[in-house]
This record gives structure tokens, sequence and C-alpha cells, in this order.
């Protein structure tokens, strides 16, 4: 039993060093790698052992929690109106309820977070170039992509190869999930490779260039945050408070003006919130259209909500009636993680679902705490202007964080030789 757990386990951390780099990449192998991952921790038969108690285990409250949330939307069906969009939801978040056994016993000795780090980073570095050259062929061969893709009508089609990247580059890979990891990527470069600059600096460049490649704005934003966060981590503890507010004031600033500068930012105007007889449907800034559409009438969904995977329906019925047939072509959902909680299982649904995201930090350890932190702010931030959740990928990313957070807060835990990490 030993051998057969020994070799399952060593499998099982390989599949997940394919899972973390692999995250930057396109997510349908993300999903196959996912699913393998899983399924053969179950195969290791950990959860026929004996738990720890939750005092010992405090890393297993996230979990719980998230996988209270993923039943919460389960027993919406008893009022979800369309069964098949309720299925097709939960179908896709299954891993919340899947990750429960693995917060409360663990993960094998196999697991180094160094080790798992490290994948990352190599996924993120090698991810850039590879994106660039497939692109370079993309613009060159814009017909034949465009017939490949399906996407004739919403290609890109444009001389200038900036553009032509930034807005083509998320039939890929959507701009906010690759600069999401990234910039995870680069979190933890720094606490390998803090000491070896000259891994780390090139690394994080390459890493850090996605955000003007990609275009995000999103991600200017969440990258300034954990400027911020680093900073006061830098601080001996006396000074924190002391300075803190100046660094935090001085991130939002840098952060502000940087956002100002952006390329697309140029053309943007304040939309008349509410006035959805004159929306301009072809305007870039969707969101604010979409969120005021959204709220009209929060009394539909306030108190229960909607339903599971019920949003996208309700949406579709509001642009129908204001006519803004691009919208409704193009499925936009609510474009906000926290409204579209709000809209399928209501005000409960969405408190549990933050408390679900605010515990973690205060459940980790260590090292574990601050990369707690700074994944927590990442999503926190992101989940405002975009569902994280709307397609595994970020499902993916949200797992794969987690259980390095775990790994770093387990004290107990035998680390693997790396000499170049301290903890704080």
């Amino acid at each position: 039993m030993n051998r057969y757990q020994d070799i399952v386990g060593r499998i099982n951390y390989g599949l997940f060093l394919v899972v973390v780099f692999l995250l930057p990449f396109p997510q349908i192998a993300i999903r196959v790698s996912c699913v393998a991952w899983i399924i053969m921790w179950f195969f290791e038969g950990r959860w026929l052992r004996k738990p720890k108690p939750l005092k010992e285990n405090k890393m297993a409250i996230p979990f719980i929690l998230f996988a209270a949330w993923y039943a919460w939307k389960l027993l919406s069906v008893l009022w979800a109106p369309d069964y098949s969009a309720w299925a097709w939801e939960m179908e896709r978040y299954m891993a919340f309820g899947l990750m429960l056994p693995i917060g409360i016993w663990g993960v094998n000795e196999y697991y180094d977070w160094r080790t798992i780090g490290k994948a990352l980073i190599l996924g993120c570095v090698l991810a850039v170039p590879m994106y660039l050259i497939g692109m370079v062929f993309a613009f060159h061969h814009q017909d034949w992509m465009a017939s490949l893709l399906h996407v004739e009508r919403w290609w890109t089609w444009t001389n200038e190869w900036g553009e032509f990247l930034s807005m083509n580059l998320s039939w890929f890979k959507h701009r906010l999930f690759l600069c999401s990891v990234e910039i995870l990527g680069v979190i933890a470069a720094y606490q390998i490779y803090r000491k070896k600059l000259w891994i780390l600096i090139p690394s994080a460049l390459v890493m850090l260039s996605s955000i003007p490649l990609t275009g995000s704005r999103q991600s200017v934003l969440t990258c300034a945050a954990m400027l911020v966060i680093g900073a006061i981590y830098a601080l001996p503890k006396r000074y924190r408070l002391k300075y803190g507010v100046a660094i935090l004031v001085g991130g939002m600033l840098l952060g502000g003006g940087l956002l100002t500068q952006h390329p697309r930012m140029q053309n943007f105007e304040w939309p008349s919130l509410n006035d959805f007889q004159n929306i301009d449907q072809n305007a870039p800034e969707i969101r604010f259209n979409i969120w005021s559409l959204a709220l009209e009438h929060p009394e539909d969904y306030m108190l229960k909500g909607l339903g599971a995977g019920q949003s996208m329906q309700y949406m579709q019925h509001k642009y129908h009636a204001y006519n803004l047939d691009v919208y409704a072509y193009l499925h936009f959902h609510a474009h906000n993680q926290y409204l579209e909680e709000l809209m399928e299982i209501g005000i409960f649904g969405l408190l549990l679902f933050i408390a679900a995201w605010l515990v973690i930090p205060f459940c980790a350890k260590g090292l574990g705490r601050q990369t707690a932190v700074m994944t927590t702010t990442l999503f926190i931030l992101n989940m405002q202007t975009d569902c994280m959740f709307g397609k595994f990928c970020g499902i993916a990313l949200w797992a794969a964080c987690l259980i390095y957070v775990l790994l770093q807060s387990d004290a107990e835990r035998k680390e693997q030789p790396a000499g170049d990490t301290q903890t704080h």
C-alpha cells in the first residue's frame, strides 16, 4: 500500500506542476490537466486517513467556505427557471466542491512551494514570447486566422501591430487572466529569487511586459496594489503603521496616473447612466452600461437571487428590451463577479462569497500570509471589472493559489533545499 501511495503521490504532484506551468496558456490544456490532477489526488487515498483537527489546519476554513458557497449555488436549483443554465454553471464550478477534501486532508510530502513557484515562473516567462510569436504569425495571416476561429465579424482588422496584439490576443487567452497569472509569477519570483537579481529582474520584466502588450487596464491598478503591499511588507513592523498610509496613497496616485496615460483610456468618456435609450453599444465603456442595466431593478434578485447560471438570461432580456443587439449577440455577462453573485444567489450568498475571500489571510501563516494578502487583493480587485470565475482558467488559478498558500503556511512541512528564501 505504501508503494502504491508513493507512486500515485509522485504522479499527483507531477500533474499539479503541469497545472501550474500551464496557467498562462489557453484554458483547454488547463482543464484537462486539472481533471487529471484531482482524480489522481482521490486515487492516492489521503481521504481514508483521519484529518487534522480544524484548529491545527486553519487553512481548511477557506476551502469549507467556498464549498458552502458552491452548495448554496447548488440549492438555487429549487428556484432557477432555466435548469440547463444552472447545470452548466454547476459543472464548471464543480472544482469548488472537489477542492474541499483537498483542503481538509492536504497534499502529500512531495509538494514543495518553491518548486511549484519555479514551475509557475517558467510557464509565465515562456508564455510571453510564445504568444508574441503566435500573434506575429496571426498578424501576417489575418484572413486565415479569422476563418479558423470563426470570428470574421469581431476580428480586429488593423495594420498597427500593437493594436492588433492587444485587441486579438484575448481570443487565445483573455488579457485579464493572462496578466493575473503573470503578476502572480512575479510574486513567486520575488519570494524565490530575491537574492539572485540576475534571475529576478529579467524574468520579472518579461512577465510584467504582458500588461502593456495586452493593454489590460485593470492590471495596471492591480500591479500598483501589489507594489504597495510589497513595500509595506518590506518595512520593519514598527514602521508599517507609521508609513503604510503614505505608501498606500502614493501607490493609488501612481496607479491612477499610469491609468490616465493608458492608450485605451485616451477616448474614455463617462456614460450617462440609466439613459438606456441612448446607449452607444459600440462605445468602449460597455461595463458601465451593463452595470446600470443590471442594477435597474435590484429587487428582482436581492433576497435569494435568480439562481445559479441565470444572470446571463436576465441580462439578455435587458439587452433585447433596449435594442442592444450587439450586447445580446456577444452574450455579455455582468463583468463584475460580485454583481453576478448578487444576481444569482442574493445578498446572503454574496456575503458568504466575500467572507470566503477575506478569511484566507487570517488562516494563513508565515510567508503564506504575505502571499494570501497579495493573491486575495489581486482577485478582489480583478473581480470588480470582470467575472474571474467566468472561465475555467480563473477557477484553476484560484485552486493553485490556495494550494500554494496552504503549503507556505504549513510549518510542519519539510522544505526542499533551496537556500535562497526566507520566511517573514
